[in-house]
């Protein structure tokens, strides 16, 4: 497939080469143009596959990715592992709607469709802003109602009340711990802390917890600022998964 090189001679910086994967003909061409009159040079692949032959066959050496989450065949987090297999460029996700948790993760950084040059900038600046994504599935259960009948059937009520009283505790301890993890920048700690709090909260049934504490034991070892600034988005929203368990825990077994 033909892929064009664009550069905006007139700009004097000295910028990171891009290499632009979008299937829909429109946004690649919008957002190429955009990034040209920025100053980048950029290449432009249809899909998956094709940036991954540009790649081995050298045709560019990008110092930025910037992929579309959602493309038919080869794509998100597959994608994201076999670009980081062939280049050490930071991956950028663009997307219409929010992306897999697992495209988040893997990510340097996200950006929500449509978007302007200023936004790519500050994107490819690491300029911080409030996050915007969320990883919660408003879909998924807080508790599991078999786990939870489960336990009923094996112990009284106030065994059941105890022991979820002592996850909301650990979880509310993992979460300060996974704050200061997050500081310090240290993700082997980040992926422990998931580890325990995915294997604590799924053996409770406390589902969205669980789901968190798996996407944090999946955060890239090498992990720079930005994919560290994902986890912060899911210290967010264990936060919020906390209060709901809490919550969700008064209405079910108070009356008990």
């Amino acid at each position: 497939m033909h892929t064009r090189c664009m550069f905006e001679l007139a700009s004097p910086r000295e910028l990171p080469v891009v290499l632009l994967i979008d299937d829909d003909l429109v946004s690649r061409e919008v957002t190429a143009t955009l990034l040209t009159m920025s100053g980048y040079f950029v290449h432009t692949a249809e899909n998956g596959a094709e940036s991954l032959v540009m790649l081995a066959a050298a045709k560019c050496q990008p110092g930025i990715i910037l992929m579309d989450a959602q493309m038919p065949g080869l794509s998100g987090s597959r994608l994201i592992a076999e670009l980081r297999a062939r280049s050490n460029a930071r991956i950028y996700a663009i997307s219409g709607s929010n992306p897999a948790p697992e495209v988040i993760v893997g990510a340097d950084g996200l950006l929500l469709k449509p978007f302007d040059v200023q936004s790519l900038r500050q994107l490819f600046d690491g300029q911080k802003s409030e996050p915007v994504f969320s990883l919660l599935d408003s879909s998924q259960p807080v508790i599991s109602a078999d786990i939870l009948a489960q336990l009923r059937k094996m112990m009284p009520e106030p065994a059941v009340r105890q022991i979820f009283g002592a996850v909301i505790a650990d979880l509310g301890r993992r979460v300060d711990a996974l704050a200061a993890a997050i500081a310090k920048r240290d993700t082997a700690e980040v992926r422990r802390i998931g580890h325990a709090i995915k294997g604590g909260c799924g053996m409770a049934g406390a589902l969205q917890a669980a789901h968190l504490g798996a996407l944090l034991e999946n955060t890239p070892l090498e992990s720079e600022d930005n994919q560290l600034d994902n986890s912060a988005v899911l210290l967010r929203d264990l936060r919020t998964a906390a209060r709901a368990l809490e919550r969700m825990l008064e209405a079910e077994l108070s009356a008990a």
